[in-house]
């Protein structure tokens, strides 16, 4: 059912992630598609909207168009023009929490579901990738008050994806490891998790996932809990697609 791209970090505007990004293009099945930019989570700065012309916009040929959230309170029949509208749906990177307690206020989450069950392909990076899921391991808190941030937490996504998603777990905030948490909550929690990273996506299309890279050295895993252990397994990189149920299943 549906399909989404979810990338665990890369550099868009240096043009990091371009074979992803040109997957994703590709999945609207236009030529000349119209590509949404969803920047909630950077707080509708400027900077994601100039950098998602560039690459979407001139460099891939889209017809580029933005969703501002914040300080505006479309009704729901503004968001629908606009979200059922596109042809490609992008959200950035940034504070996943902000984001989505703010869809959930306007009703954006439900209009995005529709979009999903319409065919619509969803994408994004970082926050962007951790909020199609059920949960993800992030860094929010930061966001708020980074003087007083206590660690990561796993926070509720939309649910689109049943797992709890880690992008670039390799990273650090603020002197902080972020795989050793991910896996602990993990242990925790329970699931699966998975763990996406720089210059990697996982692509879901009709209840089918594979890998999409853009350097060779990247990658994913899962990791989920067996017998009080945790168990870790690369995801395989290959051009075809293998069942969904496979990869989620513990």
């Amino acid at each position: 059912m549906g399909k989404i791209v979810t990338i665990g970090g890369g550099m868009m505007g240096e043009l990091e992630t371009l074979p992803i990004d040109k997957e994703i293009v590709e999945l609207s099945g236009k030529i000349r598609p119209k590509a949404l930019l969803i920047p909630t989570a950077t707080y509708d700065a400027p900077e994601p909207w100039e950098t998602f012309q560039a690459v979407y916009g001139k460099r891939l040929g889209c017809e580029t168009e933005v969703l501002h959230l914040l300080n505006t309170k479309p009704s729901i029949a503004e968001l629908e023009t606009v979200i059922l509208s596109a042809d490609l749906i992008y959200v950035s990177g940034g504070n996943t929490q902000k984001a989505v307690t703010r869809w959930r206020k306007l009703g954006v989450d439900g209009v995005l579901e529709r979009a999903w069950h319409r065919g619509i392909p969803l994408a994004g990076l970082s926050a962007g990738c951790i909020c199609w899921y059920s949960y993800g391991h992030s860094n929010s808190g930061f966001f708020y008050n980074a003087a007083s941030w206590s660690g990561f937490t796993r926070v509720r996504g939309l649910g689109f994806i049943d797992a709890f998603a880690c992008p670039h777990p390799g990273g650090v905030t603020d002197g902080q490891l972020r795989e050793p948490d991910f896996h602990a909550k993990v242990m925790k929690y329970g699931g699966v998790g998975l763990g996406i990273g720089y210059n990697c996506a996982v692509e879901w299309v009709d209840g089918g996932y594979r890998l999409l890279t853009s350097s060779e050295d990247a990658g994913a895993y899962r990791v989920y809990k067996r017998r009080g252990n945790l168990v870790r397994e690369d995801i395989p990189k290959r051009s075809e697609f293998a069942l969904e149920a496979e990869l989620l299943a513990v």
